[in-house]
This record gives C-alpha cells, structure tokens and sequence, in this order.
C-alpha cells in the first residue's frame, strides 16, 4: 500500500497545544506552537546566519537546541519529509507546556526584536509563474478585450526564468527603476525613471529537494519537493515592461528588486488548511502529467492575503497604512504540485534553495486585485486613500506590505509574518 501524499494533521496541529513561551499563546499571533516556520537570522554576536524558528515574538536558535548537528539550512532543507516531520515533533514537545527540554531551549531564545531577518536560504534559480487566472484575465483585457486569455493558459502553468541576485530580505528599500519607455506618439524611446511602479502579491515556494538533470518530478513525489511558502513581492515597472516584453517577455522590468518574507512556513505546517483544487465549469481537464486523485482532492491551500500600503507621509503621521486588497491562494488555476512537476517535465534539474514564484495572486472581484494595475486599471482610475492621498502606481516613500494567515474550523490560526519593501528614488 502507498503512503498518503498528503499527510493527515498529527498532534502538533492540536489546537489546545501551549506553549511555555508565552507570547506564542497570544491568539493574535502569526507563530504559535502549531505554526513553527524557519528562517535565518543574525545577533550582535553571530558572524554568520543562524537557523532560526518563530515562536510567538521569539526566535529558537535550531542548532542551540541540539536538534541538528550542523548550521547549514540548505541541507536542513534536503531532509525526506519523514525527517521533516520527525523535527517538526521535536520542535513542538521541546516548546509545549511542562516539556523537561524547556530549559535547554529557553537558553537558545532570542526576541525576534533584537535580530537581523535575511533571506531565508541561499537562493539559487528563480522562477516566476502566472497561476491566477483572475489576474491574467483582468490583465489581459487591458490588452485584448475580446480574449484576454492566451489560448495556452487553460494547459501550461506559464513562467519565466527570473534574476535571483536581486531578490531581498524583508524590509530592505530599493531604488527606482530606470529603463526605456516609450509613449504613443515619439519615434524614439527615451531612458527614464519608471513612471508606473508595481507590486505584485505573491508566495514563494521554496525547493527543498533536488532532482537529477533529466529526470522529471511526478505529481506523486513533487510536494517532496517542496520546503515551504513565504509572502513574496515581485515589484514590477510596468512602463518599462510594455515596451519590452515582445517578443521574449520581461526583462529590466522585473529584474531590479523582488522582497521575499523571512519566514517560510512548511507543508507539514500547512497541512489543516489544505482544500479541494477543481476547475471552473468549462475548462479543459489538465495533461496527465499534470493531474493526480490527490491534486484534485487536497491540492489546495486556504491561504489569506493582503496588501497594504503605508505612503511617507503615513509613516510620519504614525498611520499604520491602508489595506488595499486581500485574496486568497486557493483561487490560483495552477496549484503548487503542479508547478513543481510542469517546471521539471522536461529534465530541469531543481536544486535546494531554488525559489519559485506563484504569480500575481488576484480573486474573482476588482477589489481583489493582487496589483496596482488591476486595481487602477492600468493607471485609469484613481485609488483614494483614507489620509487624502490618491494612487494609481507607487510612489518614491511609499512602502507596500504584504501579509497572509490560515484559519480554518477546529485549528489554531497560523500567520506568514510580512513581506515589507520601501520605494527609494531612482538614482541618477
């Protein structure tokens, strides 16, 4: 008999679990004991990245608790699921209420407060998908408003290969873009500072496992291969991308900064929130390669975004920002298995620390778009904010947000943290 491919929620979903760290068992909190996500992060006296857990507003240093022999995230990654899950139990008995290791890893804490987030792993290839069809639909009509959908994206999880040295940790400002444009009317383009600055709500879905050149990821095996998601941004230029993206697509457009989360929150984790993944009425069933009795019956993920936007003046007024949008993954045509096993169908080797982007994940109603451009349509309608401010794309100062949780019946609610990214002006 077959393992299941979706394990089942064990003992360290248990809703009633407490923790001894107490802030873990704030019900506001994004990390509570059920949650567990890594990251890597630095102290005053840490030379090098420490691997770290988020528990409530602390931080356990992982290789302090003598769980792992090593400070190497890349091969924490490499582990079989059966060893992740094994670490994860770990984890949880060390941090719950009466645990006999609570003075061990009490000295292994720090306040998240006093360390230095960075990328959660070394990331090595990046790859960005466009699994909402909501978003290529509304997207599309922009450009083709009689058939906004290409006629391949009902059977290929579109992507395109992106820059992986100008990803950034959470927090970081990056500088305006500049690129050509090129307006209607000028027989010339000009090089220019972006005039039309994006974000883009997405998750990341970080490679645990690789795979051997030429040989392809089965839907069966492909969430072995998968660590976990974190809340990711893909910020865009979108003037710059019109003008360039025939015929081979993005290029200086997208390449300049993208922000991911420092958190990565594991499958094992996500394991309650998992939901039926079906098509819409109509659509075209999927290749074989791309289909699987489990895919259809636990592929999904209840996952919640938002975005929110904080201008400078916000930030000097000590205005928390405004929420522009929130959707959900679960609504994304493209599930996470799928992608895995689409991107290595035709031999491409995957390797630990490789970071995959969702894609611009929208809903089905216009205020759930997961991008200025849907909501502003495409610069046309102002979006008023609730300090007298207007947007139709970002401005120099502004800083975008991005969160996201999971609820569901008879769980505790687990958190991604934030994925936090500020516009500088574009250096001459």
């Amino acid at each position: 008999m077959s393992r299941p491919l979706h394990p089942a929620p064990d003992e360290t979903h248990h809703p009633a679990l407490q923790s001894w760290v107490a802030s873990a068992n704030d019900p506001a909190t994004d990390f509570p004991i059920q949650n567990l996500p890594f990251g890597r992060y630095k102290s005053a006296r840490d030379a090098d990245w420490q691997i770290g857990v988020a528990i409530g507003d602390q931080v356990l240093n992982l290789h302090a608790t003598g769980l792992i022999e090593h400070n190497n995230i890349q091969a924490l990654m490499r582990l079989l699921p059966s060893e992740r899950r094994r670490l994860r139990l770990a984890l949880s008995q060390g941090l719950r209420v009466g645990s006999p290791q609570q003075t061990v890893f009490q000295a292994a804490l720090l306040a998240q407060a006093e360390v230095r987030m960075g990328l959660p792993c070394e990331i090595g290839d990046y790859t960005d998908f466009y699994t909402s069809i909501h978003h290529a639909t509304t997207v599309g009509k922009q450009f083709r408003p009689d058939s906004p959908l290409l006629p391949n994206y009902q059977w290929v999880p579109i992507g395109y290969h992106g820059r992986a040295s100008s990803i950034l940790p959470s927090g970081d400002s990056f500088a305006r873009p500049r690129g050509q444009t090129k307006a209607p009317d000028p027989a010339a383009p000009v090089l220019s500072a972006c005039r039309r600055l994006d974000y883009e709500l997405e998750l990341g879905v970080l490679v645990a496992r690789e795979n051997r050149l030429g040989e392809p990821i089965d839907m069966a095996q492909a969430e072995d291969h998968v660590w976990g998601v974190s809340l990711f941004n893909d910020w865009s230029a979108r003037d710059i991308q019109a003008w360039e993206y025939q015929p081979l697509g993005p290029f200086l457009s997208k390449n300049f900064a993208s922000t991911l989360a420092p958190w990565v929150v594991t499958l094992e984790a996500l394991a309650p929130f998992r939901e039926p993944f079906s098509r819409p009425p109509g659509h075209p069933a999927p290749l074989p390669y791309l289909d699987a009795a489990a895919n259809q019956t636990q592929g999904a993920f209840n996952i919640e975004l938002e975005v929110w936007l904080q201008t400078a003046a916000m930030r000097q007024a000590g205005h928390a920002g405004d929420c522009l949008s929130r959707s959900n993954y679960r609504d994304a045509y493209w599930t996470l298995a799928q992608l895995v096993a689409h991107h290595t169908v035709n031999g491409c080797n995957l390797r630990a620390g490789d970071l995959l982007g969702t894609g611009t994940l929208s809903g089905p109603l216009p205020n759930q778009g997961g991008s200025l451009l849907e909501l502003s349509q495409g610069g046309k309608q102002t979006l008023p904010l609730s300090n007298g401010e207007t947007r139709t794309f970002l401005e120099d100062g502004d800083t975008v947000v991005l969160r996201g949780y999971c609820q569901a019946e008879g769980f505790r609610r687990i958190g991604l943290g934030e994925c936090r990214g500020t516009v500088a002006p574009a250096r001459t």
